[in-house]
């Protein structure tokens, strides 16, 4: 399963709009897609529940994992969404 580590950069992490752009993005995805902040528990990126509720803010380091086709392009996808470096 690809995975990326990362700085999140964007002023306002992953709250509200760009979670949920975050979520939609991870959904084009057939496979499992998830999340982590720190070295915590991975949640389902596909859920915008599970993504609020990590509270994600600027400078925090989170793992994105996706399985599957494309699994390289939608980490890219979703790694500029976080605004990461």
């Amino acid at each position: 399963m690809p995975q990326r580590r990362l700085i999140v950069e964007a002023e306002v992490g992953l709250h509200a709009r760009p979670a949920a752009t975050f979520v939609q993005t991870a959904t084009k995805s057939s496979g499992s897609v998830t999340l982590a902040k720190g070295d915590g528990v991975p949640v389902n990126a596909k859920s915008i529940l599970a993504v609020l509720a990590l509270d994600v803010k600027k400078g925090d380091a989170v793992t994105i994992n996706v399985d599957g086709e494309g699994a390289d392009a939608l980490l890219d996808e979703l790694s500029s969404i976080a605004g990461a470096t």
